[in-house]
């Protein structure tokens, strides 16, 4: 093993420092790294200094340098936060004849990852875990079926010894699919991991400096450089260095040049493989991407490493789709990538403003705007401003950029971004405590939402934790937070540890969490919607119905992807095989069939008797979403129930634009919404 300072190895959404481990950014010690891209002399090793971009998907000439390249077999990633470990994960689903490694100085991360409790969630990722991590027993599968919307649980592929029969008169013929043996691995020992690696991506945490030169804007690269001088001593001759974490542009050349440093005679090539993954879908991303972007230098060699790279994702990925790139444009491309969804972003909250001040609505606006095909819908919904770890480090991180190049009127353009984020969320809370009648002193208010976005357990960078802050300088009675995903055990140490133990409600101050929606709302004077979760949303019923509220997600009409393409399933097919029985199967479908209707799970290892994770749920109550439990949108809140929970008169602030304002005022409650005047 080798010694590491403490912050050496950190995930990419992750961070150990002095010995602790969170998902923070770190506090940067003065004189720590902070790499200009413009540090680098002209006349240094020179990368790519030669390399004209050709921007274009991946050619078959270069496709075909495979052939004169040993194929991948051992890959290895160092940092298993939210980007390395979800990656890894695919990657090895995907390629059962590579064994691909997860490397973490943190123990305890790499423990969860080994257990029923990963340390984070996504949807989709605890199945894609089952088989890459755990195995896979040879299952039968139906492979030819009809149009069918239901499946009981008696119609389960593995039902019945005769596969060859007629199912209900829709369904004929089987293919039997094989064992797996696990190749997705977790682990502490780094040196050895990569010292035995064709592949190393480095997927460690780059956040933005909090001291020292460059602080608020430039990127923290302590833990990359950490990471990048331990690959160059433990890496084997001719390894594949793969930039996987969020970088300012040349850091290559910074790879290049420290692998030189401590290996001077052996030769390394070094590639970008930035990732596009957004909280909340990053399977469906990996799974599916748009792009694959891989940028190298000019040489053969450079074009040899990146055809081995790409044969790794061509396993899953059309050729048309993977992207090839100088080495330094693909490093820019991801921060201008982010840096334009976040422009997009506080554009409409800019126009949300106008919208307050002027009576216009800017759902309305949006939708007229978003018709236009050169602008497009997306990412054009007014709120409360974006949240998680990339957009802002990202934004700030092309204005340092641009700072180091003279380039100060570019910098003030996109210093701009977070600055209209920022007035977002601060014009959102002065509305709040503007209709509380300019005080919260005494009273109560609920946050529905902690997560930044819906769907996730991730807080990083979360607008609720600055909106909670902020409402508590205004002395509150009480501050409830309640979030359909996260925790409520993880919730209060975090607020805990960024906001202040003082601020809990068990030291003396306003902050409790809630695990129940209707609790957090008892005496509550307003209710500020801070998470786009579909469990907020009103449903629009008739008053003589008396409906229920509808479920949070109506289950979509499910496609068999049956007949396959190919005699022998992929794991693509039978993860949408498997959706389909789950989506498709009747209420009365057992428990076990539900969460593994192909038969083909390896039991999970039970955790050791002094499993943390396992004590946390049993004096809690509350349980993480491990890999045999996914996260289940729960049914729609009951507005009404709520309105009798809380004091008159009923404020509540929806801060993401979920709700229909018509049908919660038809309840009696005050809504308050971004980008619509006031009414009130």
């Amino acid at each position: 093993m080798v010694p590491l300072t403490p912050s050496v190895v950190d995930s990419e959404e992750g961070v150990i420092v002095d010995g602790y481990s969170g998902y923070s950014a770190p506090t940067t010690p003065d004189g720590s790294m902070c790499f200009s891209p413009i540090s680098a002399e002209d006349g240094s090793a020179n990368l790519t200094a030669k390399v004209r971009s050709n921007g274009r998907s991946l050619t078959s000439a270069l496709f075909n340098t495979t052939t004169r390249t040993p194929p991948v077999r051992n890959i290895c990633c160092v940092g298993a936060g939210y980007v390395g470990g979800p990656t890894a994960a695919v990657v090895a689903f995907q390629n059962p004849h590579i064994r691909v490694t997860v490397v973490d100085r943190d123990e305890t991360r790499i423990r969860r990852w080994n257990s029923q409790h990963p340390p984070i969630y996504e949807p989709g990722l605890n199945d894609i875990l089952r088989v890459a991590r755990d195995g896979a027993k040879e299952c039968v599968v139906l492979n030819k079926s009809e149009e069918t919307n239901t499946l009981d649980s008696d119609d389960a592929p593995n039902s019945s010894s005769d596969g060859d029969s007629e199912r209900n008169g829709h369904v004929r013929g089987t293919t039997t699919v094989g064992t797996r043996q696990p190749n997705l691995f977790f682990s502490t020992d780094v040196a050895r991991c990569i010292g035995e690696a064709d592949v190393v991506l480095v997927a460690v945490n780059t956040p933005t400096k909090t001291r020292g030169a460059g602080a608020g804007s430039a990127t923290d690269m302590t833990a990359f450089e950490a990471v990048t001088a331990v690959v160059a001593q433990y890496a084997r001759p001719g390894a594949i260095i793969v930039e996987k974490s969020t970088v300012p542009c040349r850091t290559a050349q910074l790879v290049q040049d420290t692998l030189a440093l401590h290996r001077p005679n052996v030769h390394f090539e070094v590639l970008s493989n930035p990732e596009f993954l957004a909280a909340g879908t990053a399977i469906k991303d990996l799974l599916s991407p748009d792009r694959i972007l891989i940028g190298s230098s000019s040489t053969p060699a450079g074009h040899r490493a990146a055809a081995a790279l790409a044969s790794v994702y061509a396993s899953w990925i059309p050729q048309s789709r993977i992207i090839t790139t100088n080495v330094f444009s693909s490093e820019l491309a991801k921060l201008v990538a982010n840096s334009m969804l976040a422009q997009r972003i506080s554009s409409i909250n800019s126009i949300a403003a106008v919208c307050d001040a002027t009576g216009a609505d800017v759902d309305e606006v949006a939708s007229a705007i978003g018709s236009d095909p050169r602008i497009g819908s997306k990412f054009l919904k007014a709120g409360i401003g974006f949240g998680g770890s990339c957009f802002k480090k990202d934004v700030l991180s092309l204005v340092y950029l641009a700072e180091t190049l003279i380039l100060p009127e570019v910098a003030e353009y996109w210093r701009a971004v977070i600055m209209m984020n920022e007035y977002a969320r601060n014009r959102f809370v002065s509305r709040v405590v503007r209709c509380l009648n300019n005080t919260l002193v005494g009273k109560k208010v609920t946050v529905f939402g902690y997560a930044f976005k819906k769907d996730t357990n991730d807080t990083r960078e979360s607008p609720a934790l600055d909106i909670i802050r902020t409402l508590s300088e205004e002395g509150p009675r009480e501050i409830a937070i309640y979030d359909p995903c996260c925790i409520p055990a993880q919730m209060t140490d975090e607020i805990s540890r960024f906001v202040g133990p003082g601020f809990l409600k068990v030291n003396g101050g306003p902050v409790s969490v809630y695990g129940d929606a209707y609790a957090a709302c008892e005496g509550s004077d307003a209710v500020m919607i801070t998470t786009e979760f579909d469990e907020f949303k009103n449903t629009v019923t008739s008053p003589a119905s008396g409906a229920a509220s509808a479920p949070a997600r109506p289950k979509a009409l499910p496609v068999d992807p049956r007949p396959f393409e190919q005699d022998e399933p992929s794991e693509n097919d039978l993860l949408a095989l498997q959706t389909f029985l789950q989506r498709s199967a009747t209420a009365s479908a057992p428990k076990s069939f539900l969460s593994d209707p192909l038969n083909r799970f390896n039991l999970v290892p039970d955790c050791d008797g002094d499993c943390p994770d396992c004590h946390l749920e049993k004096a809690t109550g509350t349980t993480g979403y491990g890999a045999n439990e996914a996260y289940v949108p729960k049914a729609r809140l009951d507005w009404r129930k709520i309105y009798g929970h809380m004091r008159r008169p009923h404020w509540v602030f929806d801060g993401r634009g979920v709700l229909d304002i018509t049908e919660m005022e038809r309840l009696g409650f005050r809504v308050e919404s971004v980008g619509r005047q006031s009414r009130f």
